[in-house]
């Protein structure tokens, strides 16, 4: 780059550099005026505001709501493991593709188990000759002890010749049975029908018992798994509806059913776990986090956003505008839960000390004094 060239890039970083501390000088500025002429209003006893600094008390029908989160989860998922050693020969599926029931996934060397299987077969047909010589024998003596021509106790050898001969068989067929079992294994199959979320091991490594392969994962049926305090408990029961929200999908809320509540709590939190069924949706994944809220019926009642009411010394209270000044009101409240029409704002119940139609200020504003003038909007 010639020394020119570089001389008037460095001087353009420069103007953009000083154009920006100088937009964000006077942003500063700006905000500094807004926040001492607010302090100046209210320091005058009273404060300009607008119409979205206040909400209006309304009756409207409460959605009685306990909020949970947790992780969705399938309800059937298997990891596939190896039942036997040996090295993995190969391996047929990948993350994320389909496999059935039954179906043949990959295979363990399996000589050595052919082998074994082999001389396990031997020896039964060893044993079985060895039980057929004694027990052709037993027949013999049994037939010349009932002629007199041997006595009692050569035959009784004779019943316990045939009767180890008998045991000996036995034994070769259980072990000829393990080893069959140990050749079959070498094959490995899924249990259900899913999609394949983990491969723990390549074609080509060698397995020992129990060793992970793969993870497959049912996801035609799913569930949320929440924990939620003793007291919510009490009023949650198997089928109670819920709606769920997960991040990164659509906006559209997922409905859930809770199916299960186990019975013993968690040690330490003492929370206990729930179990919710949840609605099928082609974008939901094993491992997504949800959150949401449990509906257990509707109150009709007074009620405001939650972050319009304030706790003091003396309860909870809110700051209402009554001919045109601040007044604390305090408040009795009752359940918490949402609106159907906004069911992402939590909402309170307000039994006592306010009526529909009043107007509270919101949080935004913060803490104002008693008395302060309160300029319509604009």
């Amino acid at each position: 780059m010639k020394p020119a060239t570089r001389w008037a890039v460095a001087g353009l970083v420069g103007l953009l550099l000083v154009g920006g501390i100088a937009r964000a000088i006077l942003h500063r500025k700006a905000e500094q005026a807004s926040i001492t002429q607010t302090a100046q209003s209210t320091q005058r006893g009273q404060l300009d505001v607008t119409a979205a600094d206040w909400v209006v008390a309304e009756r409207a029908p409460l959605i009685r709501t306990i909020e949970l989160s947790g992780s969705i989860r399938a309800v059937n998922s298997v990891l596939i493991k190896a039942r036997v050693s040996g090295e993995l020969q190969s391996l047929t599926v990948r993350e994320g593709d389909a496999v059935r029931q039954g179906q043949l996934i990959g295979r363990i060397d399996a000589q050595d188990y052919q082998s074994r299987l082999e001389q396990a077969r031997q020896q039964v047909a060893s044993a079985q000759a060895q039980w057929q010589i004694a027990q052709r024998a037993l027949d013999n003596n049994q037939a010349l002890v009932a002629q007199g021509f041997i006595s009692r106790n050569a035959l009784d050898t004779s019943v316990s010749n045939a009767a180890a001969a008998r045991a000996n068989l036995q034994a070769a067929e259980a072990a000829t049975a393990v080893a069959r079992k140990a050749l079959a294994d070498t094959q490995l199959h899924s249990p259900i029908s899913g999609l394949v979320s983990q491969q723990f091991v390549q074609a080509g490594e060698r397995v020992s018992p129990d060793a992970r392969v793969v993870e497959v994962v049912d996801l035609s049926r799913l569930e949320l798994e929440a924990a939620l305090q003793a007291q919510d408990v009490a009023q949650v029961h198997v089928g109670t509806p819920g709606t769920l929200s997960v991040e990164g999908l659509s906006a559209t809320p997922i409905t859930a059913t809770v199916a299960r509540i186990n019975p013993s709590a968690e040690p330490g939190t003492r929370a206990v776990m729930v179990y919710l069924t949840v609605a099928p949706h082609p974008a939901l994944r094993q491992g997504l986090f949800a959150r949401g809220h449990l509906d257990l019926g509707r109150v009709d009642s007074v009620v405001l956003p939650r972050s319009a009411v304030r706790q003091g010394t003396s309860g909870a209270f809110v700051q209402i505008v009554r001919q045109g000044k601040v007044v604390h009101q305090r408040v009795q409240l009752g359940a918490e839960g949402v609106l159907a029409r906004s069911p992402d704002t939590p909402m309170v119940a307000v039994t006592q000390g306010l009526t529909a139609g009043e107007r509270v200020l919101r949080e935004s504003l913060g803490l104002l004094r008693e008395g302060t003038l309160i300029v319509s909007p604009r």
